[in-house]
């Protein structure tokens, strides 16, 4: 049996074959130090590969760091660690949440305020038109990667707006009623249970509104100011043609009432334009119902003075982070790839990673 380790190759000879205590085939050794049937690589070198794997740009670039630290390993084989030990984080989050989630910190006093954030971004695929030279399908497919986050936000002394703690990162492909249910385990765990107030930021996409009304219904809800000024421009390049200058007075004053309290009245405002036709009209009218359906969700002076955020950086960022690694130049994915890759991030940054080498 060759087994790599830290140190280089290692050549064991091993005895196998059938167990007369219980008629099964194996081999004792690999069976006492927990190594599957095929796996060369030591445990304790695999934790080191697949951290290496996880925050690499890709698997070529985890090989090269490996290689400076003198584990030579090719990339193809970081890949297939990576997925084995993806697979195995996945089925042991499966396995989570059918159960109670533990308090990590019980005895810590409960929150001032838990925050939830939900997001998105799209990643390439392979369709099932690819490499065809004729066909009606897509060669190319961008289903939507969904993203969840859950922080503490806690008062700080001398920072108006508090301080995130233990901020906690899920991804998911499919339904976003799954990943609710996903980042909801993960926020009990945090404390979310104990939180005096909780509070989601998001976008207003409307899968975000039902995990919020599915998950958190009593939760306080803010639409990320961004957001909301990316429409109230593209509203305002929407009304009759008027000069630059008057176009960018007409949205700065508003997005100034909107974001100090009057936020009642630019609605009204919004609700009242004149209605037009052709592609303005159109345009008008998608704003204007935007901005009706978020009504609720633009209380920002009244949350900014209580120190609550009002945007939603800490998840754009995590969106961020996440496609520098999921969506380099001639980069393409399968489900179960990505989903691997994923469950093997959130492992190692939300707790779980020493699990995957326990007995």
């Amino acid at each position: 049996m060759h087994l790599r380790t830290s140190f280089g190759l290692v050549a064991l000879s091993v005895w196998h074959g059938k167990d007369p205590a219980d008629g099964h085939w194996g081999c004792p050794m690999r069976e006492r130090w927990g190594l599957s049937a095929h796996q060369q690589l030591r445990p304790a070198l695999e934790d080191k590969l697949a951290c290496f794997g996880t925050v690499a740009v890709s698997y070529e670039a985890a090989a090269k760091l490996a290689a400076k630290v003198g584990l030579g390993v090719e990339d193809s084989t970081l890949c297939a660690l990576v997925q084995r030990l993806g697979a195995k984080a996945e089925a042991q989050t499966q396995a989570r949440l059918k159960t109670l989630p533990p308090e990590k910190h019980p005895e810590r006093p409960a929150s001032a305020l838990a925050v939830l954030m939900l997001d998105g971004f799209p990643v390439r695929f392979r369709g099932p038109g690819w490499g065809k030279q004729r066909t009606q399908k897509p060669r190319v497919e961008w289903p939507a990667e969904k993203l969840g986050v859950f922080y503490r936000h806690e008062p700080a002394l001398g920072e108006p707006r508090g301080q995130r703690l233990e901020k906690v990162v899920l991804g998911w492909q499919g339904e976003g009623l799954e990943l609710g249910r996903r980042l909801h385990w993960e926020a009990q765990r945090g404390g979310l249970g104990r939180a005096r107030e909780v509070l989601a930021v998001a976008d207003g996409a409307p899968w975000i509104g039902n995990v919020v009304g599915d998950r958190w219904p009593g939760a306080h809800q803010v639409l990320d100011f961004y957001h909301a000024s990316q429409h109230l421009w593209s509203l305002g390049y929407g009304l009759p043609p008027q000069d630059e200058a008057t176009r960018r007075g007409w949205v700065e004053e508003r997005l100034h009432r909107l974001r100090h309290g009057k936020e009642a009245e630019v609605l009204a405002e919004i609700a009242a334009l004149p209605r037009r036709r052709g592609q303005r009209g159109k345009g008008i009218r998608r704003e204007q119902n935007y901005f009706a359906e978020q009504a609720g969700r633009m209380s920002y002076q009244k949350r900014s003075r209580r120190g609550w955020p009002i945007a939603s950086g800490p998840v754009e960022s995590a969106c961020r982070t996440r496609q520098c690694r999921r969506k380099r130049v001639g980069q393409f994915w399968t489900k179960a790839g990505l989903r691997h890759l994923d469950a093997l991030e959130e492992a190692r940054d939300n707790g779980h990673w020493d699990d995957l080498w326990a007995n």
